[in-house]
């Protein structure tokens, strides 16, 4: 029998997208991001058990799933509706007090907050839950900081949302990050809340936020499933601890937690999209992984070669050399001409270790980084234009993006591009926007 794979695709998109060009091709990220390209499949493929098995998967949940009801349409924010703060003080009872006085007038809704290590996990949730005991509060550790205009360290930053612009929102904590039933009952708590099934809920009208400790190591799995039981879009960060690599922490409502995920679900009462921009030319090479060991994010074998070597062999640099150009030439899922990027870490033998997931089959370009500054500033000007204005950005920041910023001495141009617009984000050990990736700034957008 042939030809079942490209039916069951072409349902799932047309059940799924519903004539929606972004939503069709969210779809189809995710798809590749299992490591089914739609493209490659016709009406006389040959049926692969494998595929049609991750099909009916995806199948399960949204080709039961009634239309999502659409809710009043976004407002234009009033003033003082998002409004950021941040403190370097030494104490995290002092940073909370200064961040307080920033916050004077306001009565936040929901209130997210990144901080360094420097304070101790568990205090600063309990004092910035404390600070603000009417609101929804949570964050995580991080790699450095970032606020409108600045780069940071040491520091905690903090956006405010007035009830207006977080009009409704459901927060969980996800413990046992390698049992899909945990994820799905997190977010069934979120359908009770909501009064509707999260699979049928209007992606255009609803957003996730994931913070997830960033030395777990199950980023893909969590996203990935996330993305089999809502179309709902989810973005955020991988909680860091300033390179020490030793334990990072997600918060939520004053408690402190490792191996565990923050799920948000969020309902604005104003419009917002999203930026994702990682900086990136092609180099026109093409490496196949050829044989890997996908849970520990290791790939044996590029091209059939060992995975080190072949690499070498693309980028035209003897194998002793290749840990020099990681941070400048990763490699790339291509999805329609745009990189989801896959960041070398290490060498081990022949073997290549990723900050990100590698699946057997998967074609990555070899990537160059480019003019961060440049295509950081022109995607801000395209969302402004989208949105008119821009009330509040929420910025997750690949920690390698950081250190090249260092490197080149352009952390405080970056920071610059977000002088005047209300800005919070971190240093992130990876990120999350459909799937989970390295070397790229997602950013939650609210107009």
């Amino acid at each position: 029998m042939a030809g079942k794979i490209r039916q069951m695709i072409d349902f799932i998109i047309d059940h799924s997208a519903k004539d929606n060009p972004m939503m069709e091709r969210v779809i189809k990220t995710k798809m590749i991001l299992k490591g089914i390209n739609p493209a490659k499949y016709t009406a006389q493929s040959e049926d692969e058990p494998a595929i049609i098995s991750k099909l009916e998967n995806m199948m399960q949940t949204f080709c039961v799933a009634t239309s999502g009801t659409h809710s009043d349409t976004p407002k234009k924010p009033s003033a003082g509706t998002i409004k950021t703060a941040f403190s370097k003080l030494a104490t995290p009872e002092a940073c909370v007090n200064e961040i307080q006085q920033q916050f004077a007038g306001m009565e936040p809704a929901m209130i997210i907050f990144f901080s360094s290590i420097h304070h101790a996990p568990q205090d600063i949730s309990r004092h910035m839950h404390g600070g603000f005991p009417n609101a929804q509060v949570f964050g995580c550790t991080t790699a450095g900081e970032i606020t409108s205009g600045h780069m940071l360290s040491g520091s905690v930053v903090a956006m405010a949302f007035s009830a207006e612009a977080a009009q409704d929102m459901k927060i969980e904590v996800i413990q046992n990050l390698k049992q899909r039933s945990a994820i799905e009952q997190a977010l069934h708590h979120c359908s009770i809340h909501f009064g509707q099934p999260v699979a049928s809920m209007d992606p255009s009208r609803y957003v996730g936020i994931l913070l997830i400790d960033g030395l777990a190591g199950i980023e893909e799995k969590v996203i990935e499933t996330l993305g089999d039981l809502t179309n709902v879009p989810f973005i955020g960060g991988s909680a860091g601890d300033d390179l020490q690599f030793s334990a990072t922490h997600v918060y939520a409502n004053g408690s402190c937690y490792t191996n565990a995920a923050i799920l948000a679900l969020l309902k604005p009462g104003i419009g917002f999209s999203f930026i994702k921009t990682q900086s990136f030319r092609f180099l026109g090479k093409t490496l196949r992984v050829t044989k890997a060991d996908e849970a520990n994010r290791e790939v044996l074998q590029f091209n059939d070669k060992p995975a080190a070597a072949a690499y070498a062999e693309a980028l035209g640099v003897p194998v002793s050399e290749v840990s020099k150009h990681f941070m400048r030439n990763p490699i790339g899922l291509v999805v329609d001409g745009e990189p989801y990027v896959r960041s070398p870490q290490r060498i081990k033998g022949d073997t290549m270790f990723f900050y990100c997931g590698v699946k057997e089959g998967m074609k990555l370009s070899l990537l160059e980084s480019t003019d961060m500054i440049g295509d950081t500033r022109q995607a801000i000007a395209q969302a402004q234009k989208k949105h008119g204005s821009i009330s509040g950005i929420i910025n997750f920041d690949c920690i390698l993006r950081t250190l090249d910023l260092r490197q080149q001495n352009l952390c405080g141009e970056y920071g610059n591009l977000f002088a005047d617009i209300p800005t919070v984000g971190f240093s992130t050990y990876g990120e999350q926007y459909i799937g989970h990736i390295n070397q790229t700034s997602t950013m939650l957008v609210f107009g």
